[in-house]
């Protein structure tokens, strides 16, 4: 699920960033805010603890901020939570259910800048076994281009 979370906050990350560019010479700090309610997916993935390939669908709220200054200076934030459902291809496997939050920022200014994902599952397996896992994901850049980036996960 990481990966996939990880290439929708590039998309969704990509798309604002193109309106704040366009507003970025105008005079105030511009701010937007983006709010999904209820929305619904169904995705290929990978059970984060056990590797099994499936098909995943979640329910979900978000909330996405942005704001830009006229330098192109910005701030984005997202969080999305609900729940999910993971249905391995293989019926050997175990069907699991449970919740979910996923959360990034990312700051930028004209000299550098950094972004955070967080990611957590909990819930259940058919049998009531809990699957649990949290992630976190960073990458900074600083003013002399020097690059920093780290992934965790871990299954519990």
């Amino acid at each position: 699920m990481m990966k996939y979370r990880f290439l929708m906050l590039v998309v969704a990350l990509s798309a604002l960033l193109l309106g704040a560019i366009a507003n970025a010479g105008a005079a105030p700090a511009q701010t937007q805010t983006i709010v999904v309610k209820d929305a619904t997916g169904t995705f290929p993935e990978f059970n984060p603890c056990t590797g099994a390939p499936g098909l995943v669908t979640v329910t979900y709220n978000s909330v996405f901020h942005i704001t830009t200054l006229p330098n192109g200076t910005f701030h984005v934030t997202g969080t999305e939570t609900g729940t999910f459902t993971f249905e391995p291809n293989d019926p050997n496997q175990q069907v699991a259910v449970g919740r979910y939050t996923f959360w990034f920022g990312e700051n930028s200014n004209q000299a550098s800048s950094n972004g955070t994902v967080t990611f957590r599952v909990t819930g259940q397996y058919a049998d009531g076994s809990p699957i649990r896992f949290n992630s976190v994901a960073h990458v900074s850049v600083s003013a002399t281009g020097a690059t920093t980036t780290f992934e965790f996960g871990r299954c519990h």
